[in-house]
């Protein structure tokens, strides 16, 4: 007995050291819980509806035109172009949901080192867009394999590896343009509106002056990634304009939200 208690005591006294529980949490902790976050919210979940229900739209659209008879590449084509066009919103939403729903005080008490969460919200969002990318290949896939079975469309798997990796491209592009809108802007509506906004204005100043048309792939980052939805051959220059208008419209958000995360007040008013 008299050698029993300080065993028991030394162990007590080493599991309630204060910082027994004071260990970091792990960079995959911080990403799962930024994808709960994104499921949680009802807007995420309405997004994720949406582009499902739009998915789905335009795969019948596809199904009654023509028979039917398109390549599989077409219906991966037609899904994923309205697919882009949301994602940044996804994006967005994730990264603004501490700032809407007044939880970044609670979020930034449990891992004061905000440049992680932030950099979580980033891969969470990837990960999630390139979910979706692969749950609407596969829906493209069967739709393909459905007209061919019962509407004699003629098969055609035309769908390269290049095209996929393509795509992915697109989808980590995207996800990121948005998260760093969010973390930038801080306002759903505000970061929203900028990234439906800008690519017109870019598009409507490129039809009406001559000489933007040479320079809108260097700088809208819309026109220099459409290539990449179309599975078209890439040169040396178009990698290069879609190196800078990622710049601008990605890298460039991106490390500002950051910053502006990593050192701004937070309250929980």
């Amino acid at each position: 007995m008299t050698t029993a208690t300080p065993t028991r005591a030394a162990g007590a006294s080493r599991t309630n050291r204060p910082d027994a529980d004071l260990r970091p949490v792990s960079f995959a902790t911080l990403t799962l819980v930024e994808w709960r976050k994104q499921l949680d919210t009802r807007a995420g979940r309405w997004m994720l509806a949406i582009i499902a229900i739009i998915t789905a739209g335009v795969l019948a659209v596809m199904m009654a035109v023509n028979g039917g008879n398109h390549s599989f590449s077409a219906f991966v084509a037609g899904t994923t172009t309205p697919m882009a066009m949301l994602l940044p919103i996804v994006g967005v939403l994730a990264a603004t949901a501490e700032w809407s729903q007044r939880t970044a005080l609670v979020t930034f008490t449990l891992e004061p080192r905000r440049t992680r969460v932030g950099l979580a919200k980033v891969v969470a969002a990837i990960g999630s867009g390139l979910a979706l990318l692969a749950l609407t290949v596969g829906l493209a896939a069967l739709t393909h394999l459905l007209v061919v079975a019962f509407r004699d469309a003629d098969p055609a798997w035309d769908l390269t590896a290049r095209g996929v990796g393509y795509l992915a491209l697109t989808v980590v592009l995207f996800m990121a343009q948005g998260v760093g809108f969010g973390l930038l802007l801080r306002s759903t509506p505000a970061a929203i509106v900028t990234l439906l906004v800008a690519p017109t204005i870019f598009s409507i100043v490129g039809s009406l002056v001559s000489g933007m048309a040479d320079v809108l792939p260097w700088v809208d980052l819309s026109t220099a990634s459409t290539p990449l939805l179309f599975d078209a051959a890439m040169s040396g220059e178009a990698w290069a304009q879609l190196a800078t208008a990622s710049l601008i419209w990605v890298v460039a958000p991106l490390v500002g939200g950051l910053w502006r995360t990593a050192r701004s007040e937070i309250s929980s008013s």
